[in-house]
């Protein structure tokens, strides 16, 4: 199943939800009035999309009206779809050419942080890539337990120490690996302890300093996992961990088990975080690469055989 077809069915319920709102706006009216665009900003608002995001749609669509004289449903739904595509792409692509590259990926518990890095690391070596993991998340029972699953299940290495360990220590040792090994890609899980920041800022130092001392001039990733059932708390969660680590990228989990995948919307746009990957299922290959166009269209319409789960089942039993 392709990106566009899977974004497109992880997004059914935020595009029932949604979509199906403004259609009955859009094909219930004689005219795009003033109540329309009320009722608009209120529906993107319910979707998670933010105050803020939901306003600036808004306008853009109400000068795209006036400046195309757009009348019918379908134009002003088109209008709305190039308004969010437009508003979602930029920096969504991986930087990770140097040889190795390392990916850091933080969040708190419960999000599917180490699912997410099992699907990471599934995904890049399904695309020919040597990856190796680091077991940094050192304090949370079992976390290095449960990575030691997705690794197997994914057939890469992994690099892991008692738990309690110096998670500084556990990326030192991953980056050796990775380099007498010859590995692309490098992904660590660290550690997401915000109830106190102070001991997760002086971690997360820690490991920058050494992936700086052993990799100076490597790419790097610092991705922040989110839970999009959440809606804003997410985004609260996100301007939480803003303040205490360089996250260059988001990725957002459970999205087809939500209807509040406008969320996305409000990250990228109030936050000014790229979102870089987005989970659309359970399946090891249903961590999918950001697509601002496939979002777009898959919050508005469905594909032909949305509904159907034949892929789906077979997802299931990966």
């Amino acid at each position: 199943m392709g990106i566009f077809k899977k974004i497109n069915r992880g997004l059914k319920k935020t595009r029932d939800s949604m979509s199906g709102a403004i259609d009955s706006m859009l094909y219930g009216k004689q005219e795009i009035d003033d109540q329309f665009y009320e009722e608009l900003e209120e529906v993107l608002v319910m979707g998670d999309a933010g105050v803020n995001t939901a306003s600036e749609v808004v306008e853009k669509l109400r000068e795209r009206v006036r400046a195309g004289n757009l009348r019918t449903p379908e134009k002003v739904k088109n209008a709305i779809k190039e308004i969010v595509a437009e508003m979602l792409s930029g920096g969504e692509e991986m930087s990770l050419l140097t040889m190795p590259s390392v990916i850091l990926v933080i969040g708190v518990n419960g999000v599917g942080k180490t699912t997410t890095i099992g699907k990471l690391a599934a995904l890049y070596k399904s695309e020919g890539k040597k990856v190796i993991l680091g077991a940094a998340d050192t304090f949370r029972a079992a976390a290095i337990e449960q990575l030691q699953e997705w690794a197997d299940r994914a057939g890469v290495d992994m690099i892991k120490h008692r738990e309690g360990a110096d998670p500084a220590a556990v990326i030192f040792d991953t980056i050796s690996a990775g380099k007498s090994r010859d590995a692309d890609v490098i992904i660590c899980d660290t550690a997401g302890r915000l109830h106190n920041k102070k001991n997760l800022m002086d971690e997360l130092a820690k490991i920058y300093r050494v992936i700086d001392r052993e990799l100076p001039y490597s790419d790097r990733e610092v991705l922040l996992v989110l839970d999009a059932t959440t809606g804003q708390n997410a985004v609260n969660q996100a301007k939480e961990f803003l303040n205490v680590a360089e996250i260059t990228g988001i990725i957002l989990t459970k999205l087809d088990g939500t209807a509040r995948g406008g969320v996305v919307l409000n990250i990228k746009n109030d936050l000014k975080v790229p979102v870089k990957f987005v989970g659309v299922g359970e399946g090891i290959g249903d961590l999918q690469p950001f697509n601002s166009r496939a979002f777009a269209e898959g919050l508005f319409e469905a594909e032909p055989d949305d509904g159907e789960n034949s892929d789906e089942n077979e997802e299931q039993s990966e």
